[in-house]
Parts: structure tokens; sequence; C-alpha cells
């Protein structure tokens, strides 16, 4: 009878112990935005800068040049470029890194910095660099990269395991910077010629901005390691490197899960004339979908590419569909990819605001990753945006309001059940 007794009390403590568990992961703790951002001034009014750059984040600063990388062959020529062109520091953070050809060359080229006396510091998530040949990462460690690991499984970390690194970003010597929507993966090579190569846009980025971006950095490097990169190796004097106003906005559980899920509705809240949204990850809450829809009920020109049937993510895609119905009612614009997998991030607003960097438009990236967007105010890097956006809605197909409304019962019901998960898509 103890025995018994013994095994219900053990049975119910890991019971109460998994359930703990998955309440601390599965909770991102803070309140949500509940209520749809009103529309109050426009991305071009003072107000709109002055909101960005003192309720949610640091100012955006002038002096900044962004250049635009669109797939592959082009984004990994200048970061790697980059990375062998280091002189003092190189911090690197992403959410991906596997195992293959691009893999090998910035494991090599990292290495090489390394040995060359070069402080190399690099943020792989442990989810997210499950792909990666223990080999390589040990090849780079004796060569002098200091390489760690987000939220990897530990008792220290039960809580935050639900909690990823999303974050994309490569800073040199602290005066250049990379973010957008790739990982290291050789999924992202080429240039997004059929389905085995995906489009993506990455940014390379110079001027006083840069330190924002090290500071991202810094900010998680400070949580796995208890150190502080704070020298002139790592925040140089910045002088201008163009004209563009710019911002490097990051979010994080402990700092403010809800401010990125802010930052996208008043930037579509500030809208008047129209949003271009390229998103690899379309799964709205009930308020980012009400301030879309308001947006467009007010005159706005809404168009949307999303993935088409070339998709990682099939899951996150039927959660989506669910939700299209009143945007499409209204005469919003959503247009299917068609020749690969969509994995960009780019939101324009107005031809004037540019928010891209690592950030899906869904719960998880809003509340439950940590991420970081660079922010430019800036009219012609908006056009350059907008120029890629036409050219990749020639290479999608339109869902109309009447194909919507007529899809079968059984994917209705199916994309019904998979909003149940909204919460962690």
């Amino acid at each position: 009878m103890k025995k018994r007794n013994l095994a219900l009390l053990a049975a119910a403590f890991g019971a109460t112990v998994a359930a703990t568990v998955i309440v601390l992961n599965f909770s991102s703790g803070e309140k949500k935005v509940r209520q749809q951002v009103e529309h109050r001034y426009s991305v071009a009014d003072p107000q709109f800068v002055r909101v960005m750059g003192v309720l949610l984040g640091p100012a955006l600063v002038s002096g900044n040049r962004v250049e635009t990388l669109l797939n592959g062959d082009r984004i990994f020529e200048a970061m790697l470029g980059a990375i062998r062109g280091a002189t003092r520091t190189i911090t690197f953070e992403t959410y991906i890194y596997w195992s293959g050809e691009i893999g090998k060359a910035f494991a090599e080229a990292l290495s090489e910095r390394a040995r060359s006396g070069v402080k190399v510091h690099v943020i792989l998530d442990w989810v997210g660099s499950q792909k990666m040949d223990e080999d390589a990462l040990a090849a780079m460690r004796r060569a002098g990269v200091e390489i760690e690991q987000y939220h990897p499984p530990s008792w220290n970390t039960i809580d935050r395991m639900n909690n990823r690194t999303h974050r994309k970003l490569l800073v040199i010597d602290g005066r250049i910077g990379f973010t957008g929507g790739v990982g290291i993966a050789d999924k992202w090579s080429g240039d997004a010629q059929d389905a085995d190569h995906w489009r993506d846009t990455h940014y390379r980025l110079e001027g006083p901005a840069v330190a924002q971006m090290q500071a991202a950095f810094t900010d998680n490097w400070t949580k796995v390691t208890g150190r502080v990169l704070h020298t002139p190796d790592y925040f140089p004097p910045l002088e201008p490197a163009g004209s563009q106003y710019a911002q490097v906005f990051q979010s994080s559980v402990e700092g403010g899960a809800e401010s990125m899920h802010l930052m996208y509705l008043l930037s579509i809240a500030a809208a008047r004339k129209t949003i271009h949204l390229s998103m690899a990850y379309f799964a709205p809450d009930e308020a980012a979908l009400q301030t879309l829809i308001d947006a467009v009920k007010r005159g706005v020109k809404v168009q949307l590419i999303l993935p088409g049937p070339i998709s990682d993510a099939k899951l996150v895609q039927s959660a989506s569909r669910a939700k299209w119905g009143e945007l499409l009612r209204l005469g919003a614009q959503i247009h299917h990819y068609q020749p690969t997998m969509f994995h960009c991030k780019v939101l324009v607003v107005d031809g004037l605001w540019t928010s891209v960097g690592s950030t899906n438009f869904d719960s998880r990236s809003f509340r439950l990753n940590d991420e970081a967007n660079l922010n430019v105010y800036d009219k012609d890097l908006a056009a350059r945006q907008i120029a890629d956006f036409e050219e990749d809605l020639r290479k999608s197909r339109p869902v109309t309001y009447e194909e919507w409304a007529s899809r079968p019962w059984h994917e209705k019901l199916g994309e019904r059940a998979a909003t149940l998960f909204d919460a962690q898509l």
C-alpha cells in the first residue's frame, strides 16, 4: 500500500512539475495589447517619429546608409566579405545555423578571423542550431571563436525554453551591421531560382544606428555570459555614412515582449495611403488583424505577399487563411508567392517608413521570441522596397474573396483547428 501511495505521489508531483513548466513556457507573463491602436496621425507627422523614438525604443538617428541585398548569393557574399575584412571584433547572433556549404563557409571565415586575433562572439539559438554539426562547433571554439547557445535545456532556464532568440544580427568592428530574414543554411543560397533556394532580403547598415544593433547583440550576450562588451572595439565613434534616419528596434520577454507588437500596430495605424507587407509567417492576433482592417476601411491600399504552395510552415498557413475573410471582403489584396518559399519580413507604410528584420507578423514573434528590426524613415529606401515588392508581385497569384469563401468545408475546419495554436505560431 505504501509503495502504491508513493507511486501516486510521485506521479502527482511529476504532473505538477510538467504543468508548471508548460504554464511558464507558453505564457509571456505580460498583459497583451488587446485593443487596436487608433489612427491619430500619419507617418509623415513628427508625432510618429517622436512616438517611435520615445515611447518604444531608441531614438531615430540621422547619418545612416542602408543597402538592400536580395537573395542568398548577394547576401552571403556581402556578409562573408565583411567578416573576412574584420580587424577588431565580430558579433553574430542568429536563429538558424545548419550544416552545409553555407554553414561551412561562415565557420571557416569566423575561425580564420579568430585565429588572426579578432575577437569573435557568436550566439546561436539552441533550437535553431540543432542541425549544425558538432564537429564544426568544436573547430570554431578551437580557433578561438566564443560561441554561446541561447536557452539550452537546463534547470535554470526551464521557464524560458519556449523563449528563443530569433534575431539575425551581424556587426563588424562596431561599424558595419547586417540584419534581415536569412538564416545560415543552404536553403537561402542562390537567387530564389527554384523550390530549393528561398526568396529573402537582408540589409547592410552603416552609420550611428550600428551602435544600436551592437547594443541589441550585447543585450543577449550579457544574458548568456554575464559579461558586458563595452570598449571602443565594440562601440567606436561613428561618423555619418549617409542621410537616412534609422533605429534598431529590439524586443524580448525580459525587456518587454509587447514592444515589437506595438511598433507594428502603431506603424499600421499611422498609414494614410499604402501598406506593403511582405511576410513569411502571417498569423495576426485580434488586435493586429483589426488594425489592418481599420486601415482598409479608412481608404488605405493594403497589399500582402505571403508564401504560396511552397512553405515550411503549413500549420501557420492554415491558421492564417482562417483570418482573411474581412480583409479580402473590404478590398485588401493578398497574394501567394509561387516560385519558392517566401521568407521576407518587410513592412512599408506610405512610401516613407520601412521596418525590416527578423520579426514575423505572428504571436511568436510579438510575444515569445527575442527579435530585432531595422526601422528606416526614408523615401528612397521605401521606394526600393516597393520596387522589389512589385517584382515579387509579378511572381505571385492573387487570392480573391470569392475563392476564399468557397474553399471546401474540410479546409475551413482544419484552418479553424489551426487557430487554436495561435499563441504559439
